[in-house]
């Protein structure tokens, strides 16, 4: 039985007149009625009693009627879906996070997409350094990552989706604390809180934000992520030069203030080189656009390389 068939049939079948059914069609009616016959034939079946003035559907083609519907629909459905896929609009997609920006840049990235690809569906790791997420990239364990820029090996293309300014963190009994704006030089003297890992691209914005106004920063803990980093300062251990997305988690007795010559520190989409994935394609271009006024401004300076890697 033939897909052809049963749309005929159908045609038919809502109708009940071989004329209109050959109109809505776009065939020649005497096609139209040969392959009804074949569809009986092979089915071994009546479907339509005719006379001169009638056609009407016999019980056999009531319940063809009522099966042809559900197939037809379900291959239109299929044919949809399968477009859909191949335009980028539907699918899975993982996405592989970095601390912090599962906090400050995950829900404008979800929105986006759930309102842009709604067919979409977002799988969320979270709380991967960038050189877990890019080994996940090309085990294909992730398709998309979002990053601390520089990549770790080969095979890993990205885009920057945002530069943020590094900021102050500090106790609420700290006492820099009652200040609005704080200069780099103020924090000669201060303990620092920073990440105990060896890539982390904060720490090293930080040290060179340090560097720039003429020391090196002591260290006083070190944390093994952002929530027990912000933890330690609130609670006195030391102070923290971290990106300006900290706000998005408030913490009791902690304060954020901006840095005077303070550094930058970016963030990017990466992806496997070569990948063919359309919905890959679609989301990072949504992603990209979300982002496209905060990447504008500010731009890092040359002294601005990165060695290392994320929260």
């Amino acid at each position: 039985m033939e897909l052809r068939h049963l749309r005929y049939f159908a045609a038919v079948a809502d109708t009940c007149h071989f004329g209109q059914a050959a109109t809505q069609l776009h065939v020649a009616q005497p096609a139209l009625s040969y392959a009804i016959r074949q569809l009986e034939a092979e089915l071994d079946v009546t479907l339509f009693t005719r006379t001169t003035r009638q056609v009407a559907l016999t019980p056999a083609g009531e319940y063809l009627q009522a099966e042809a519907a559900r197939i037809l629909a379900g291959v239109d459905d299929a044919v949809d879906g399968v477009r859909r896929i191949a335009a980028g609009r539907s699918g899975v997609i993982r996405l592989g996070l970095t601390g912090i920006a599962a906090f400050s840049h995950l829900p404008r990235i979800a929105r986006v997409v759930k309102r842009e690809l709604p067919d979409v569906d977002l799988q969320i790791q979270s709380d991967m350094l960038t050189p877990v997420q890019c080994d996940g990239l090309r085990a294909l364990s992730i398709d998309l990552g979002v990053l601390r820029p520089p990549v770790v090996g080969d095979g890993i293309d990205m885009r920057l989706i945002d530069v943020e300014p590094m900021v102050l963190a500090v106790s609420v009994d700290h006492r820099l604390a009652v200040e609005p704006v704080v200069a780099v030089e103020d924090l000669r003297n201060e303990m620092f809180v920073m990440y105990d890992s060896q890539d982390s691209a904060v720490n090293d914005a930080a040290v060179r934000t340090c560097h720039r106004a003429g020391f090196v920063p002591q260290r006083a803990h070190r944390a093994p992520g952002t929530a027990v980093l912000l933890a330690l300062v609130a609670a006195g251990m030391g102070v923290a030069v971290v990106p300006a997305s900290v706000r998005a988690l408030p913490l009791e007795g902690l304060v954020i203030r901006d840095l005077v010559d303070a550094g930058t520190v970016e963030l990017a989409l990466a992806w496997r080189s070569g990948q063919d994935n359309p919905v890959v394609d679609a989301v990072s271009e949504v992603i990209a656009q979300a982002f496209a006024a905060e990447t504008a401004s500010p731009r890092r300076t040359p002294n601005d390389t990165y060695v290392g890697e994320q929260l």
